[in-house]
């Protein structure tokens, strides 16, 4: 089975980065200059930049995502380290969110495990990051669905969960290698939601903003996105997806 391996981002200082996602956000050092939460989760790579990130609505990456059981917990947590994070809210039918950034300004968004009001009772761990944070999501942004989603599919992903939101000029798509089946077969089902956020691997989020007609991605030694790489447990053998610079790792 394959998964979604390894996000690079290229920033000013990947040693900071690293003490922020590990000291702050608890992830840890996976060897091999990765960081993450181990598991089936994609990991972290920070390389050299020798410009600074400035994000715009244009980008390619738009984020990560870091699921929690607990969003409250969590954001007091980041709130006693000295992190601004936004208060929690629930987002239309899309889920109860947060949303901070990392020292060089990459963009991450917290999103409970339940929308609010529906929680219910929760086995977490108090002293974890939320009760137990998992990077759930790697959003990037694109222009033409049409022309990544075959492939998508060709390579083995299942889609989870399709989220319209007409209001804000966009629709939110995800997929991940798995065998699982989301709760309801109609993609659109907002049960389908809660379920994708509490999944142990990490899920390749697109936002199809169909007004952009393209979008950017850093020159090289510019602070941003480098891309994701894929790995798998066979010889895959497939061809890369250059327009979302996403990878079959070797």
């Amino acid at each position: 089975m394959a998964k979604l391996d390894t996000v690079t981002l290229r920033v000013l200082d990947p040693d900071r980065q690293k003490q922020f996602y590990c000291d702050v956000l608890g992830m840890r050092d996976l060897g091999a200059g990765r960081i993450g939460y181990g598991g089936d989760e994609a990991a972290l790579v920070f390389e050299q930049a020798h410009e600074g990130y400035q994000a715009t609505r244009s980008d390619l990456y738009w984020k990560i995502a870091l699921s929690v059981p607990d969003i409250e917990l969590a954001c007091a947590q980041l709130t006693k380290a000295g992190v601004a994070v936004s208060e929690p809210h629930q987002f239309e039918d899309v889920g109860y969110l947060a949303h901070f950034a990392d020292p060089e300004g990459f963009s991450i968004e917290l999103i409970d495990h339940a929308f609010k009001g529906a929680r219910g009772s929760v086995s977490s761990d108090a002293a974890l990051l939320g009760g137990g944070a998992h990077l759930s999501l790697v959003t990037l942004r694109i222009a033409d669905l049409e022309a990544v989603e075959p492939t998508l599919l060709r390579w083995g992903m299942r889609k989870l969960s399709v989220q319209p939101l007409t209001d804000y000029g966009f629709t939110l798509h995800f997929y991940a290698f798995t065998e699982e089946q989301p709760p309801e077969a109609d993609l659109l089902a907002v049960a389908n939601r809660m379920w994708t956020y509490q999944r142990p691997y990490t899920v390749l989020e697109l936002q199809h903003v169909a007004a952009v007609e393209t979008v950017r991605v850093p020159e090289e030694g510019e602070g941003g996105y480098v891309g994701v790489s894929i790995a798998s447990d066979a010889d895959a053998g497939f061809e890369d997806l250059g327009r979302l610079k996403i990878r079959w790792a070797r």
